[in-house]
């Protein structure tokens, strides 16, 4: 497992969601900057915050034309409750494999229950990573705000 660096491409991930049928990471993102959330489950209030976070931020994401995926190894029921509740306005996936999303992220696994611990990408147009925030526990994890400022000043130097 090695984590991805800035300027590795995105790997290929494909992963059903509650709302957009199943998404393709890359292709999905094409031609925006991306950001790919992974996150513990809807049972983790720190998940909550930040899902919420980001919905709220929609109007701000689009201005700068950033979209934005989420996923967990939650079951569609949880997702899909998750995504009502905090009225989340992007993708989000569920029961993702732990094993095969941390082989090629390198994020964190939570031996027992398996999940994911959070885990953040910033992504450029191209499916480049430009920043990435792994957490190997509860707390730690790319804040709506923080992207917003990070990819205003990224397409100000461009």
């Amino acid at each position: 497992m090695s984590r991805l660096n800035n300027g590795d491409a995105f790997p290929a991930l494909t992963f059903d969601t509650v709302a957009d049928g199943t998404v393709s990471v890359a292709p999905h993102l094409a031609g925006h900057h991306g950001v790919v959330l992974i996150y513990r489950g809807s049972w983790c209030p720190y998940c909550n915050a930040q899902l919420s976070a980001f919905a709220r931020a929609k109007e701000k994401l689009d201005e700068l034309a950033i979209k934005v995926v989420a996923m967990s190894v939650d079951d569609k029921i949880d997702a899909a409750t998750l995504v009502e509740k905090h009225r989340l306005n992007f993708a989000v996936g569920y029961r993702v494999d732990a094993d095969r999303i941390a082989a090629v992220t390198g994020a964190y696994v939570n031996e027992s229950p398996r999940y994911l611990q959070s885990t953040g990408f910033v992504l450029d147009p191209n499916g480049r990573v430009i920043t990435a925030v792994y957490s190997s526990g509860a707390i730690g994890r790319l804040v709506a705000e923080d992207v917003i400022g990070f990819v205003r000043y990224v397409k100000s130097k461009a």
